[in-house]
């Protein structure tokens, strides 16, 4: 029997959660129904659009992802200390950007006076909406439920676009982390959807290349793509909020890899991305075995 989400997710052990979710039915998100001749390819734009607009709402941030044909991965990070900072009302007009709330949430919102009863009820509400803007479930949970709206009315129907639960896999350390990320980033490369990472559309990995192309200093996490957590560069003392290396020692260790999986031949590790494995404390072996099937490294 699956694990209640609240047992799966745990800060105390680590922020950063590896998702999962597929469609049902045998729904499309992309491609072509051979069955039908119709095409879905739009329905990808749909997703990345809604995933990479959540971040600016939740107090979650998006580390790696990939849309595929007929589900997605994606790295999220849980940012609580971000959630526990807001003030009340930033609470409410963020739940607002969700849903409705209620009619307490809408008076304080336009500033009425509330009488104490009011204001007390009120702050269970606040309280609850808090947790729940920093929770992984909630992120997955308005995702979906958007796509799925889409999708039905497009295919005229209702019901299950997606499976009753997302998969969630918990990253503990650094080096789970970084297989994870590149994982992600490879799945086009290693469907034959993509000869390149970063060619592969609806991906983390293409955006953060496209975006360092044109950057005169891409490892500065201002000139990094501003809707996805940024590369914070090697630990060290006083690390700033982002993924713990260099986003081009990251991006050279990703394009070595998927030209592995791309031509099955190994050829020479570049020395940066060497350098990255053996901080990390990981083999090539152990890597190249990561990043093309992480889900059954870590069942």
């Amino acid at each position: 029997m699956p694990k209640p989400r609240a047992q799966q997710v745990s800060l105390d052990a680590t922020p950063y959660y590896h998702c999962v979710s597929r469609c049902v039915r045998r729904a499309f998100l992309c491609g072509v129904d051979h069955s039908t001749g119709d095409s879905y390819e739009h329905r990808r734009g749909w997703l990345e659009s809604k995933l990479l607009e959540l971040p600016g709402i939740f107090a979650i941030d998006i580390a790696a992802y990939a849309i595929m044909s007929n589900h997605y991965h994606v790295v999220l990070h849980i940012d609580s200390a971000t959630a526990s900072s807001w003030s009340d009302k930033e609470v409410v007009s963020r739940w607002h950007l969700l849903f409705k709330g209620n009619l307490l949430s809408q008076r304080y919102e336009r500033d009425e006076v509330l009488s104490e009863p009011e204001s007390a009820r009120l702050a269970i509400y606040i309280k609850e909406w808090r947790s729940r803007l920093s929770d992984i479930s909630w992120f997955m949970r308005v995702l979906n439920e958007a796509i799925a709206r889409e999708a039905n009315a497009e295919d005229g129907c209702s019901g299950r676009f997606w499976e009753g639960r997302f998969k969630s896999q918990a990253l503990l350390d650094e080096a789970a982390l970084a297989a994870c990320m590149a994982y992600v980033d490879l799945n086009p490369v290693r469907a034959g959807m993509s000869k390149t990472p970063e060619k592969s559309d609806h991906t983390s990995v293409k955006q953060r290349a496209e975006k360092a192309k044109t950057a005169i200093q891409p490892n500065h996490k201002n000139q990094q793509p501003g809707f996805l957590l940024p590369f914070a560069g090697n630990p060290r003392q006083d690390m700033p909020k982002g993924i713990p290396m260099r986003l081009t020692d990251y991006l050279e260790l990703v394009d070595w890899t998927g030209r592995i999986i791309r031509d099955d031949k190994r050829g020479a590790i570049p020395a940066s991305s060497d350098g990255i494995l053996n901080r990390l404390g990981i083999d090539e072996s152990q890597w190249l075995t990561m990043t093309k099937g992480f889900e059954e490294c870590f069942r």
